[in-house]
């Protein structure tokens, strides 16, 4: 359903993510005691008495500086305001009014845009004199506290309000529910090219994208359409190995890049190319396992490589060495600077969407359990056999295989029941959970 947008701007370190996150009703933004935290923008569904709308959380305003990152981050920001509804304005209320706030004030003015002036860290009614230094600006005040909540209901009231009114809410009003969206987590180690094949994806500069190892520190939804069909990329933070994790904000990006997978559906691992399997790697594929999700293995950065055609060879036989436990997974060369071979990349989402939701029929699974009992052991001198096996769920899919002697059956059998379960009906890009359970009288 198509709702209304609410952006949250301001200069640096106002508040606007502790806003973000009061409003979302939990953690979403990293909020961290210096600037400059906050870099993409965060897209985030949240209500307030029924009504329902889209959060975004932008990068500080910064004039005056020469650095690309910051720029970029500024054009970000602007172009929250031009999706959004409805504009908060934060304001430091400790700091007064500053000259940056002015300007950006002015910028505002200049979009047609409804705009909220808002003055935060307005912790105790005493503080409500802080509020005199901002009476130049000539519009109405908000004052709340994003971190105790003071004034918080006004303002969410006074949002509200306004955003009834809106165009998307009135057209939000009459449009059908829409169709499941497929979610794609986008991880990798830091500077894979993960922002730079989200921006290829979606053909525009959607992320911020920068030489420096670990720009993106949130994990970041990204809505698109690709021939009709709806998904929602997550870009998520580079992963280090837990020693090279110090800081608080890369420890929370990290912990945000693995929720990403959580909430995923398909996860595409971006491997570097260049730099071929590391440790940090395998690692990543072993956590998209346990938890379950749909894999797409990229080899990006391929423009980079001299003789594909012989790398690819020696890629596989490393990735069937390194990382056999998902041999299930598809992979692909691509360049998401170049934009080699990325139309591959949604048709082979669609396809192992649809492997996590393929179902056998009980004759064929009877079928093959003909054929996996003469390749069990005896136990105690009697034959182990297979009684019955069901399909349990989907997504991945999972199987409960009923045995005489289930103690017998050891992780070589399991692994020789997948492979025979694959040899069926491959579940391309999708791990299958097997179970052996023992037969109830």
């Amino acid at each position: 359903m198509v709702k209304p947008i609410i952006a949250i701007v301001g200069r640096q370190n106002v508040g606007k993510s502790t806003l973000f996150n009061k409003i979302v009703g939990r953690r979403r933004a990293i909020v961290e005691d210096f600037p400059g935290v906050t870099r993409d923008r965060l897209y985030e569904d949240a209500q307030w008495e029924g009504t329902e709308f889209t959060v975004i959380d932008t990068g500080g305003f910064v004039l005056g500086s020469d650095d690309e990152l910051i720029e970029q981050v500024r054009q970000h920001a602007i172009e929250g305001v031009e999706e959004a509804d409805l504009v908060i304005h934060l304001f430091d209320g400790k700091d007064g009014l500053t000259p940056l706030d002015q300007e950006l004030t002015e910028t505002l003015r200049r979009f047609d845009r409804v705009v909220i002036r808002v003055v935060n860290k307005i912790d105790t009614p005493r503080a409500m004199d802080r509020l005199y230094d901002f009476f130049g600006i000539g519009d109405a005040l908000i004052p709340v506290s994003a971190e105790s909540g003071l004034g918080f209901d006004d303002l969410m009231d006074e949002c509200v309000r306004l955003l009834r009114t809106s165009p998307r809410a009135q057209t939000a009003a009459t449009v059908e529910q829409e169709a499941a969206i497929a979610k794609v987590a986008i991880v990798g180690r830091p500077n894979a090219g993960k922002s730079t094949l989200i921006n290829a994806l979606l053909g525009k500069q959607r992320m911020i994208v920068d030489p420096i190892a670990g720009t993106t520190r949130d994990a970041v939804d990204c809505p698109c359409t690709y021939y009709g069909k709806r998904y929602t990329l997550i870009d998520t933070a580079g992963m280090r190995r837990k020693g090279k994790v110090i800081v608080d904000v890369e420890r929370f990006s990290v912990a945000r890049a693995l929720k990403g997978i959580e909430r995923s559906d398909v996860v595409v691992l971006l491997i570097d190319a260049v730099d071929g399997i590391v440790d940090q790697d395998k690692k990543i594929v072993n956590f998209v396992n346990r938890t379950g999700k749909g894999l797409i293995i990229l080899l990006n950065k391929w423009d980079l490589i001299e003789e594909p055609e012989e790398v690819f060879k020696i890629y596989q036989e490393e990735i069937d060495r390194e990382l056999g436990f998902a041999s299930y997974a598809p992979v692909v060369t691509t360049s998401g600077l170049s934009k080699k071979r990325i139309t591959k990349i949604f048709p082979l989402i669609d396809e192992v969407v649809s492997e996590r939701q393929y179902r056998f029929t009980t004759g064929l699974l009877n079928r093959l359990i003909g054929q996996i009992n003469p390749t069990l052991s005896s136990y105690r001198g009697r034959q182990t056999r297979i009684l019955y096996m069901t399909q349990v769920g989907i997504e991945p899919p999972q199987f409960a295989v009923f045995a005489n002697y289930p103690e017998a059956i050891k992780q070589n059998h399991v692994r020789y029941i997948e492979n025979t379960i694959r040899a069926e009906h491959s579940f391309k890009g999708t791990p299958v959970r097997v179970f052996i359970k023992k037969r109830t009288r």
